[in-house]
Order: C-alpha cells, then sequence, then structure tokens
C-alpha cells in the first residue's frame, strides 16, 4: 500500500457570517448571523482529511478563543495543527450572502491587516511546518492580500520545491482583492505575481475564468457569464498554460454552467502534460462529457476547493491515481459539496465513489 504523507495547505482562514437561508444582509441584520470558518487552502485540508488523506494547515492567527475554536474544529475532522504561527492581530471575516434564481450570490471582506496579512517570509518557520510533509498547496487568494502575503506565499513555495516537494497551486482570482499595489490594475499585479508563484507548481488548477483573469489565456468560445462554456475550448488553455510552465505535470480546470444561482451543469477537465491527452469527467455511457446537473443548490462556496481536495487525495493515491480515474473521483466529490452548507466538503470517499458508480438518485440508505 502507498505510504502517504501530509498535504499542507497554506493560507488565511477566515471567520465566515451568513444571514439565515438565502435571505439578504440589509433583511437579516440587525438580527443572528451564522457563523463558520472557510477559506479556500483550509477548505482543502478538511475536505481532504475527511477523504482519509493526512492533511496539514498552515497559516497565521491571533491567539484568541475565535482561532482556539477554529483549531478545535480542524483537529476534530482530523487536520494537522501544529503548523500555525500565532501574533498579536486579528482574524480575517467575511460575509457571505446566498444567490437565488437570477440573484447571485455575494461575498463582502474585511480581512485588511490580519495576521497573516502582516507575516513576512521570516516570521514563519518553513523547516518545522513543512517537516514530513510531501506535498504544498497553494492558491492565488493569500498572496492577493498584502505583499508580505504574497512574499510568504512565494517563499514557502520555493522551499518546498528545494525539498522536491510536490507543489499544487488554485490561480483562485480574486478581483475584488489584489489591490495592494495601487500602480497597476489587481489583474496586472495578479499576473506579476502569480507568474512566479505558479512556475514551481506540479500540478496547476483554476475554474473557466481564472486563467484568462491572471494570464490572458481564455476559451475564445466561452460566454461565461450568460452560463455558456467551450469545452473543447479548454483544451487549448491547458496546453497553452503546460507550455508556458513547464514544470506542470497537470492541468485542471473546472468546468461550471451557471444556469441560475439555484442550478449549475458541474464538470472538470485534467490534462497531462507529458501525455498531451485531456481527460474530462463526468461521461455519459458512450464517453461523452456530461455534466453533472445540480439544482437547488444548497451552498456553493468552497465548490472548487472541495474539486481541488478531490484531485490530490485521488492523485496521490492508488485506486483513482490514473488521470480520467482522477478526474472522475474530483468532479464527484465537488458535485457533492454543493448539498453541503458551509465552505468544508463534509463528504468520505465512499460517498464519492458511490456517486461516481452512478448512484445520484438521493435516495434514503437504511
Amino acid at each position: 500500500m502507498k505510504i502517504k504523507t501530509p498535504i499542507a495547505g497554506f493560507g488565511e482562514v477566515m471567520l465566515r457570517l451568513s444571514p439565515p437561508g438565502k435571505t439578504r444582509l440589509i433583511q437579516g441584520l440587525p438580527g443572528v448571523l451564522s457563523a463558520t470558518f472557510g477559506g479556500g487552502e483550509a477548505n482543502v485540508c478538511a475536505s481532504l482529511a475527511m477523504l482519509g488523506s493526512p492533511s496539514r494547515y498552515l497559516t497565521a492567527l491571533p491567539e484568541n478563543p475565535v482561532s482556539a475554536a477554529f483549531v478545535n474544529q480542524m483537529r476534530g475532522i482530523g487536520v494537522d495543527m501544529t503548523g500555525i504561527r500565532f501574533a498579536p492581530g486579528r482574524m480575517g471575516v467575511y460575509y457571505a450572502e446566498h444567490g437565488a434564481a437570477q440573484r447571485g450570490s455575494n461575498v463582502i471582506y474585511d480581512r485588511e491587516n490580519s495576521v497573516i496579512a502582516l507575516s513576512a517570509p521570516e516570521d514563519y518557520d518553513f523547516d518545522a511546518m513543512l517537516s514530513g510533509c510531501g506535498h504544498v498547496h497553494l492558491t492565488g487568494i493569500t498572496p492577493a492580500l498584502s505583499e508580505k502575503a504574497y512574499c510568504s506565499t512565494l517563499a514557502l513555495a520555493r522551499a518546498a520545491a528545494e525539498r522536491n516537494m510536490t507543489v499544487s497551486c488554485d490561480l483562485n482570482f480574486r478581483k475584488k482583492l489584489w489591490r495592494w499595489d495601487k500602480s497597476v490594475t489587481p489583474s496586472a499585479l495578479a499576473a506579476r505575481c502569480m507568474e512566479k508563484i505558479v512556475s514551481f507548481a506540479d500540478i496547476i488548477i483554476g475554474n473557466e475564468e481564472d486563467a484568462g483573469d491572471v494570464f490572458g489565456i481564455r476559451s475564445s468560445n466561452s460566454r461565461i457569464e450568460e452560463g455558456r462554456i467551450d469545452v473543447p475550448g479548454y483544451i487549448d488553455v491547458a496546453e497553452r498554460l503546460a507550455r508556458r510552465f513547464p514544470k506542470a505535470s497537470f492541468v485542471a480546470v473546472t468546468l461550471r454552467e451557471s444556469l441560475s444561482a439555484d442550478h449549475n451543469n458541474w464538470g472538470g477537465m485534467l490534462y497531462d502534460c507529458k501525455e498531451k491527452q485531456a481527460f474530462f469527467a463526468p461521461l455519459d455511457a458512450e464517453g461523452n462529457y456530461a455534466p453533472y446537473r445540480i439544482k437547488n443548490i444548497v451552498d456553493r462556496f468552497g465548490g472548487g476547493d472541495s474539486f481541488c481536495a478531490g484531485l490530490l487525495h485521488a492523485l496521490s493515491g492508488e485506486d483513482f491515481s490514473r488521470p480520467q480515474d482522477a478526474i472522475r473521483f474530483a468532479a464527484a466529490a465537488s458535485c457533492l459539496k454543493h448539498s453541503i452548507r458551509g465552505d468544508y466538503n463534509y463528504t468520505t470517499r465512499d460517498e464519492v465513489v458511490s456517486l461516481m458508480n452512478g448512484s445520484a438518485s438521493g435516495r434514503v440508505k437504511r
């Protein structure tokens, strides 16, 4: 049996505050907001642990009861929480409004001057944080917070590569962030910084828009705002990313068609850079791409992170490590996340395998 070393994810976790159901903040306040935790890299670590892969979360947090609650929650899921830098300051916050019908979901950030945004590379003990790990997962979210957070992300990517660790990077462009250099646009700043970080990546991950927003590499016939994507066009996107970043072994893309806030078609593509071959999932009986049709979405926040976790879990194991099996597993795992409230994907490996094998009716299991 293949022995797995922990996959370490580095980034900022936030307190997530949401009004009840699909109401708006202006309706819910004054009133009670639901408080959970979320953040791209933390979501990946939580999902990996739920799937049975060892994971370690690396971050910087204030030492207070809110942080302690987060640490205890992640430990309860099974995540190694020994890679945290505690320092004076604050935890970031984000407010999440769930969309409905033709009204999209909305996020309001309150994360300036969080501990991780103020932490420079020299503040971390990367040797201790990476000890015993074989893989580091990074995103384009944390370096978007501040110059120090960018430098820390880049330094960790370099440290992992120097140790011959696998590096995965989700491009994760957030247009409301990347504001720390006022001399350039957010897209231009993201392009400049992510070029350096992604150069260390063995696995590059993005959604339908990320490669275009960050690197200007687009599927020309897709119309994202209209909910239409040109699926074959993403082979060209992956090929161009592979040429730009020759260290990469795989490029993965989530394929979301947003027909409304409640109804999305969902799938993914995995491109094998060495074999120059693309694999799609899910497929119909004839082997053609046939996305999951997800209606009555419970919570789409964290959907891309659950895809990352499913992919990394599959590629690092034995049962689903072949590209076609890996993308099937990732697409199924992330499909199920849309039925779960909160950022984390509380889905088990067996549930993912069941959906992969065609059990999609949602029947009661007795």
